[in-house]
């Protein structure tokens, strides 16, 4: 933020948030007597909230570069996945493996920004949008 990259700042504080949040609906059912676990139906409704709120990051990404779009996508329909899979054991399968090419696509655009920064120059690309 202090750089005037909202997008980042937005999407670092926001999935930072869902982590303690997800941690926090499994854990405190454990730790604090008289709190309900969620049910399959309130995670999957937890679940389709993000994945509106990665949707709508998405659409943000439109003017970045290909591989935060592939980011960013991939992510969105990672989390409409796990909301059905709460309630279809083959989708949630799926998106397990669904989730390792979106973490894998996260680690190379982060692998290239870093590198290509300190370089000044591409050394890994990103499909720069025009």
């Amino acid at each position: 933020m202090k750089q005037g990259n909202t997008f980042a700042a937005v999407a670092f504080s926001s999935y930072g948030l869902f982590w303690f949040s997800l941690v926090g609906i499994i854990i405190m059912p454990e730790i604090i007597p008289g709190i309900g676990a969620a049910d399959s139906t309130s995670m999957s409704v937890y679940l389709s909230m993000w994945g509106l709120f990665t949707g709508w990051m998405f659409l943000s990404t439109l003017k970045m570069n290909r591989g935060l779009q592939v980011v960013f996508g991939t992510l969105t329909i990672l989390f409409f996945l796990l909301a059905v899979g709460e309630h279809n054991v083959t989708v949630w399968t799926i998106a397990g493996y669904e989730g390792i090419i979106c973490g894998f696509s996260a680690i190379y655009v982060a692998l290239a920004e870093v590198t290509n920064e300190i370089h000044g120059k591409v050394i890994f690309p990103l499909g720069p949008v025009e």
